[in-house]
């Protein structure tokens, strides 16, 4: 798998305390899940976040943060945050309270 490990583990330490919390590789990387619907992900270069069509603007004002595009084309609802911007504390902790409100929206899967 392409992701950066020290990444993945500070994303395990951001979300532990979650309930019904798994883990899947997925998109070449490793994905977190809160009762099977994705949060975000981690990659090589970053991470990226399931934010929702409401919250993308509020996610992409973030420094570091941009669209999520996977072969090519724009995934809507869906956020890139570089490494610069998964090191602070500030920005992850604000693109996680956006992907764990939007998921809470949804149905368990």
């Amino acid at each position: 798998m392409a992701y950066d490990d020290g990444l993945a583990e500070l994303m395990r330490g951001d979300l532990a305390d979650l309930p019904g919390l798994t883990e899947k590789k997925m998109f070449g990387g490793l994905c977190f899940l809160q009762h099977g619907n994705m949060i975000c992900g981690v990659h090589a270069g970053g991470a990226m976040f399931r934010v929702g069509k409401e919250n993308e603007a509020q996610a992409l004002a973030l420094d570091g943060v941009g669209p999520m595009t996977f072969t090519g084309r724009k995934m809507g609802g869906m956020v890139d945050a570089d490494d610069d911007a998964m090191a602070d504390d500030r920005v992850r902790q604000d693109l996680i309270g956006l992907a764990l409100g939007f998921v809470a929206t949804l149905p368990p899967k």
